[in-house]
């Protein structure tokens, strides 16, 4: 017997209003996350050894000849600050697209190999091939897909599971891992200052020529993803009810995967692996716009916020400065450890 058409009236209007609620709650989450990454960008390019006040900041940015400004706002401190943004909201747009797409928390690509293809390839390059530049990048870049299309070969029968995905990525992750240790123990002493960047990340000494590459992948690769974000969120109810639901479901995770990737290999490529980003972003941006709706856009700004705050941390918060990966290491390590502690008592699978 169907429910009174009052009832069914509250009913509707009930769930209209969460609907509201949750819009206006992400909304106001994406508008505030904005607003502090802006703030964090400005922080960045005003603060350091020497501070430049607002008014010389922005001269320096719209072009103009600032004398001591110029050099070290427009030329030390834009570029890097530039590159954290633009390689935390890399890592963390990616990131939440893996965990989004196999479901699973443990999904992200620092923690799946890919980012290590990308550093093994990168300490090869360097070390053994003993190149340099551009040359590093491109190498660390093509690994990185290779990785992600060997890890989907291994993984797919008759699709492909998340759990085997992941499993066969941690397998791949630390075997790469493996090498770049080697590599890397090999090594001359003046090779190794450079290499370093690609264990844990680092924007020391940034440059124009290692941020806009990522700069441009990021502008290119996250319409990509935008655009595939319903299709994204269905998938999480299952391939069988996201082809029911008329989604083209190997089509789509084809095109996540390959958009994903190369987020990943070019934010790796200008400024190595860093540390958990991909792996936290999606979490937290998840505690703060709660139930509901794509998480892409509020983990990208996540991740930008807090490669910025640790960059920064790092360079001014200690006695020694820390390159950008240590810290955003010791953020990450023990929310790893903990995510796996709480799914062995639920009884639970990674």
């Amino acid at each position: 017997m169907s429910a009174p058409a009052p009832a069914r009236a509250s009913l509707v209007q009930a769930v209209a209003r969460g609907r509201r609620r949750r819009a206006h709650r992400r909304r106001a989450v994406v508008a505030t996350l904005a607003v502090l990454v802006v703030a964090g960008f400005a922080v960045t390019l005003m603060v350091g050894q020497t501070f430049y006040p607002p008014r010389d900041v922005v001269r320096v940015v719209l072009g103009e000849q600032v004398p001591g400004a110029s050099f070290t706002v427009g030329g030390l401190r834009l570029p890097r600050a530039v590159l954290a943004v633009t390689a935390g909201f890399a890592f963390g747009l990616a990131g939440v697209t893996f965990q989004t797409m196999l479901r699973n928390p443990l999904a992200s690509p620092d923690i799946i190999g890919i980012s290590s293809g990308a550093s093994a390839a990168a300490a090869i390059a360097i070390v053994s091939l003993s190149l340099g530049g551009t040359a590093v990048s491109v190498f660390a870049i093509v690994s990185a897909l290779g990785v992600a299309l060997l890890m989907y070969t291994l993984a797919f029968r008759d699709g492909v599971a998340g759990t085997r995905l992941i499993l066969i990525g941690i397998g791949i992750s630390a075997i790469l891992d493996s090498v770049t240790s080697y590599v890397l123990s090999q090594a001359a002493e003046w090779d190794l200052q450079e290499a370093t960047r690609w264990l844990t990340g680092s924007l020391n000494g940034t440059t124009w020529k290692q941020a806009l590459p990522a700069l441009v992948a990021v502008a290119v690769l996250t319409p990509v993803l935008l655009s595939l974000a319903r299709d994204l969120s269905a998938m999480q109810l299952g391939d069988d009810t996201a082809a029911a639901l008329g989604v083209r479901v190997e089509r789509t995770r084809i095109a996540v995967i390959v958009a994903a990737v190369g987020l990943i290999a070019f934010a790796t490529a200008a400024a190595g692996p860093i540390a958990f980003v991909a792996f936290l972003s999606g979490p937290i941006a998840a505690r703060l716009v709660g139930v509901g709706g794509s998480l892409l856009v509020p983990s990208g700004l996540v991740g930008a916020l807090m490669v910025l705050v640790a960059d920064f941390a790092g360079q001014f918060a200690f006695d020694v400065r820390y390159p950008v990966g240590v810290v955003t290491g010791v953020l990450g390590a023990p929310y790893l450890v903990f995510l796996i502690v709480r799914t062995h008592r639920a009884g639970g699978s990674l």
